[in-house]
């Protein structure tokens, strides 16, 4: 196997995958707080996480610890708690159920650990003190401050010195801080807010600092893998390498893999803006095959956008990936006997294989390996049509491309769904952004049926025409007219 490629976000460059121990591979990806139902780009990370762990595993056969974090003690979560006149931990609990319920309907594997904050008190507690032993945080009035100008190496991971940060980046000055950009590691309660017993005050831990406690207390001190997205790289992750670093003097993260934005309609997507759509809502409208390929099928650091344009075309892609499989699935039950796998299959996939293997190990290139299940489709869609009748050539042909598509499928939760269900589902959901009814379609094709059998061949053609022009597209078969919603060729 070739070797990991990854484009470490420290370094601005790709570098060879090499963990701290042979074999074993340490991951954290930031999760959520939790006090609001998720927005979709807020799972454009467990989605692209849950391949690389996936193929770290399955491509390269290392054994992975997955770390993904719940932040349920933050300001929005209080604000909320207040605004709804509810204990903070009713609001997190709420919304963690709502995440992992979405979670759920992916169908993406679970993580090792689930770490919540407040699980983590003591260890925070534990890892501010070893901060200011070491001398790089200070205390005023309770609060527990981290000096940035005693932390040599601030601004490492963000590429910019501290002169430009101050410059570039809003600040609430405090007249606590040494330095605008100096951050809270612990803050004093005030009446009503969630709070915890520590040398310092009674109070809660800073954003940052929690982070850096989950890892390490789960993980150990230096980790292979820190992930999240672009935003969270100054100042969360900025500040994660500067606490976790002044606390034991190692090297925290080896790659830091940052995955990009997600556009709606060429806009980032932003509250202010009124374009946030919650993953709850669009798993319910389109799918979770919809959103894991959106997704997927761009690369993790560049933007996707979900513009109408977009949605439409991942909608009739999948179906044309799921119309293979269908008629694949139909071939298996037909009752023929199986003969071996043709050899152009075995070649075509054999070279396809290499180049899944290639994209993926070259910083998880998953474009190139959607292209290169369209070349095994267009392959099988070229040897067999719907409605053909079935030979043990077919047959095993058949069963080798569902093979095929279902480990790849597997690797990115994707193509899992039953063909049958899920293209019935897909032509309901295209039929409704054509404002056209099912029921409306099949009168159609009921007359073109019964103007078939009379061999009325000019009003066939005249309601095949019809048909086409609606965006449906009819075979005629000797198991009978079967027809569905065009999908995309490519």
């Amino acid at each position: 196997m070739a070797d990991l490629v990854i484009y470490n976000s420290e370094t601005l460059k790709k570098e060879k995958f090499e963990p701290l121990s042979p074999g074993q591979v340490k991951m954290y990806v930031c999760g959520p707080t939790v006090y609001d139902y998720l927005h979709v780009g807020n799972f454009r990370g467990p989605i692209f996480f849950n391949l690389v762990r996936n193929w770290l595993e399955e491509g390269h056969g290392y054994k992975v610890t997955y770390v993904y974090n719940y932040t349920d003690v933050d300001d929005r979560i209080i604000d909320k708690a207040i605004k709804d006149n509810k204990p903070s931990t009713d609001i997190s609990e709420f919304y963690i159920k709502a995440f992992e319920s979405d979670f759920s309907r992916l169908g993406l594997r679970k993580h090792d650990k689930n770490p919540r904050v407040t699980e983590y008190i003591k260890e925070i507690v534990a890892i501010i003190q070893k901060i200011i032993d070491n001398g790089l945080a200070y205390v005023r009035d309770g609060e527990v401050i981290f000096s940035t100008r005693k932390f040599k190496e601030y601004g490492r991971l963000s590429h910019k010195n501290l002169d430009e940060l101050m410059a570039g980046i809003r600040i609430e000055v405090s007249d606590k801080k040494e330095n605008p950009l100096d951050f809270t590691l612990w803050k004093p309660a005030k009446p009503g807010e969630p709070k915890w017993p520590s040398p310092w005050s009674e109070g809660r831990p800073g954003w940052h600092i929690e982070c850096s406690a989950m890892a390490s207390s789960i993980l150990g001190e230096q980790i292979d893998i820190h992930g999240g997205g672009i935003d969270l790289i100054f100042p969360h992750h900025e500040n994660e390498i500067a606490q976790s670093e002044a606390a034991c003097g190692k090297k925290f993260v080896r790659y830091w893999m940052h995955n990009n934005f997600i556009n709606f309609g060429a806009q980032k997507m932003s509250k202010s803006l009124g374009n946030v759509k919650t993953a709850h809502s669009f798993l319910d409208h389109f799918g979770a095959e919809v959103l894991k390929f959106l997704i997927l099928r761009a690369h993790y650091r560049t933007l996707v956008d979900f513009s109408d344009g977009q949605i439409q075309d991942a909608i009739q892609g999948l179906g044309r990936i799921y119309s293979a499989l269908a008629v694949a699935q139909d071939v298996l039950e037909s009752g023929v006997a199986s003969e071996s796998t043709p050899k152009a299959f075995v070649d075509i996939t054999a070279k396809a294989d290499q180049e899944v293997a290639n994209a993926l190990n070259d910083d998880f290139n998953t474009p190139k390996v959607m292209a290169q299940i369209y070349e095994v489709v267009r392959y099988f869609n070229g040897q067999h049509k719907r409605g053909q009748k079935p030979n043990g050539a077919t047959v095993g042909l058949a069963k080798a491309f569902l093979e095929w598509i279902k480990k790849y499928g597997k690797l990115m939760s994707l193509f899992q769904e039953d063909p049958k269900t899920y293209l019935s589902q897909t032509d309901d959901l295209l039929l409704e952004r054509k404002n056209l009814k099912r029921p409306d379609v099949q009168i159609i094709v009921d007359e073109r049926v019964i103007a078939r059998k009379n061999k009325d061949f000019k009003k066939s053609d005249v309601l095949r025409d019809q048909l086409l022009a609606m965006g449906i597209q009819i075979q005629d078969t000797p198991q009978g007219t079967f027809w569905e919603v065009a999908k995309a060729t490519e």
